[in-house]
């Protein structure tokens, strides 16, 4: 049986490593604003000579995570690479993957959540009915899933497929668990839909993060997420190692303790079929 070992600070493990792939919400940001203790535990790793990727399910393409940061007095030079789901999404548009799914998209999210789009050929509709596909990526945080079902019941009778930027079906925003695309996409699934999505546990994202780290031993990469079927699968599909943050989208389930609950965490973990390495309560240093 895998052993799942919980730490309170990073450091304590961080010799066994060179190579970081690190994610965004509930890991270094909290929905509102970048959590300092993170920012400080990565710039410290930047410090030790470790390699920091940051990859992440979000629908936001590069350019906009970056000018997020630098609003914030973040410095993006924290990390070698970003890879957003977003931006993987954008470059399969205009590469022309997704041509048969037509041209013009209804918006089931935030309706500013467009930049997928931006300098392509691609028209938003008002009607869903008349639209070519479905997208959504960031969900209106005041909803819940039954604000969707009638929308996604009469696009399924239509047969209108959903392209969904990210897996998860919760995420951590505000620092509450929230409503994620992925639970959208889910359901549509559920109705009969057929659904498209792009992100993490796909090892094809791991993998392209990884490209940037030039040459580096596997067994010396590790993986910091908060969700076990994106993160931690996503580190089991690419065979790294693995550390949770169990102050993510798994609150609810895992508590507030300062030193996680092993129990706790393989109970979970073992849901998904995928157990993660370590555990710790937020990412410190």
């Amino acid at each position: 049986m895998k052993m799942i070992k919980p730490i309170v600070n990073i450091s304590k493990i961080m010799d066994a490593y060179d190579v970081i792939l690190c994610g965004f919400n509930g890991v270094i940001h909290d929905g509102a604003s970048f959590k300092p203790d993170a920012i400080d535990a990565l710039i410290r790793l930047k410090k030790n000579g470790k390699k920091i990727v940051l990859v992440t399910n979000t629908s936001l393409r590069v350019s906009e995570l970056v000018q997020m940061m630098y609003d914030s007095k973040v410095s993006p030079r924290i990390f070698d690479a970003i890879v957003t789901a977003g931006e993987i999404l954008h470059y399969k548009l205009l590469a022309g993957q997704f041509v048969a799914l037509g041209r013009v998209y209804y918006n089931l999210g935030n309706s500013e959540d467009t930049g997928v789009f931006e300098g392509l050929k691609y028209t938003s509709i008002e009607n869903s009915a008349r639209a070519d596909f479905l997208y959504i990526g960031q969900t209106n945080q005041a909803y819940v899933i039954e604000n969707y079902i009638d929308i996604l019941r009469h696009a399924a009778s239509l047969n209108i497929p959903m392209l969904c930027v990210g897996n998860e079906t919760s995420t951590f925003i505000h620092g509450e668990v929230s409503l994620a695309s992925g639970a959208v996409a889910e359901q549509y699934a559920v109705l009969g839909g057929k659904i498209i999505t792009i992100g993490k546990p796909d090892v094809k994202i791991t993998n392209y993060a990884l490209e940037a780290c030039g040459e580096f031993d596997k067994k010396r990469v590790l993986l910091i997420g908060d969700s076990i079927p994106t993160d931690i699968k996503a580190a089991a599909n690419a065979d790294i190692s693995s550390v949770l943050i169990s102050k993510g989208i798994h609150l609810n389930f895992l508590g507030e303790g300062y030193i996680p609950d092993v129990t706790k965490t393989r109970e979970l973990a073992n849901n998904y079929n995928c157990i993660p390495d370590y555990v710790i309560s937020n990412l410190r240093w």
